[in-house]
């Protein structure tokens, strides 16, 4: 089935667009309990600067602002962007926060040891492969400087959505339309190789509800 992932990929990006275009502002005003979280660790680190990857319509990205702090919001839908940037204005705090059109797949557009902290709300539990996912993770790395902190949360194996749907391979499982990569525990201590793992949190989202690991890891200094 790696022979259907670009377009798979593809697909995907269509299908977000299409999505925030009918669905503007989908996830609410209200930041992610994750990325309360997340502000409450990069706060303790000393971070000033946060690179938030597959910001969407930018709840958190806000949060982040208003708590303070300087934002790079990237996201490969456009729609998404457009309505972060109009909040951003909306809300006083466009002045905090720049927004990339960026996919995850691609080299990020920072120089290396460029930012304080790196936050992604399952953004590579998306239709990535196992190596895009470590080369993901690699390029955060490059970007942040060293004792800096990337918090992540991912859909896991033990989720009802696992092995149910349009299967992709690679343990990538398709539900109305959405691709989810479910990572096992092997995964998630794969990509903290050359880290620090400080955490490795299981909980809970959403209606289904959806299960999560929220992983928070640190380069050495």
């Amino acid at each position: 089935m790696a022979e259907d992932r670009p377009e798979l990929g593809r697909a995907q990006r269509r299908h977000w667009q299409d999505t925030y275009a009918t669905h503007p502002g989908m996830y609410g005003e209200r930041p992610s309990a994750a990325g309360v979280h997340a502000a409450e660790v990069f706060r303790r680190a000393g971070a000033e600067d946060v690179l938030e990857l597959g910001a969407g319509h930018g709840r958190d990205a806000l949060y982040f602002a208003h708590e303070g702090f300087t934002v790079r919001a990237t996201d490969f839908s456009v729609k998404a962007l457009t309505q972060l940037s109009a909040a951003a204005r909306a809300q006083g705090v466009a002045d905090r926060i720049t927004t990339v059109e960026h996919d995850v797949r691609e080299p990020l557009p920072l120089p290396d040891a460029s930012v304080d902290a790196v936050f992604a709300h399952m953004l590579l539990c998306m239709a990535l492969s196992t190596e895009e996912i470590h080369t993901a993770v690699r390029e955060v790395r490059r970007v942040l400087r060293p004792g800096g902190t990337f918090v992540y949360t991912v859909r896991h194996t033990g989720d009802a959505h696992y092995r149910a749907g349009v299967p992709h391979g690679d343990d990538i499982y398709e539900h109305g339309g959405f691709a989810v990569h479910f990572f096992t525990r092997d995964l998630v201590d794969a990509l903290a190789d050359g880290w620090i793992l400080n955490e490795v949190h299981s909980f809970e989202e959403g209606d289904l509800p959806r299960r999560l690991w929220r992983v928070t890891q640190t380069l050495p200094s």
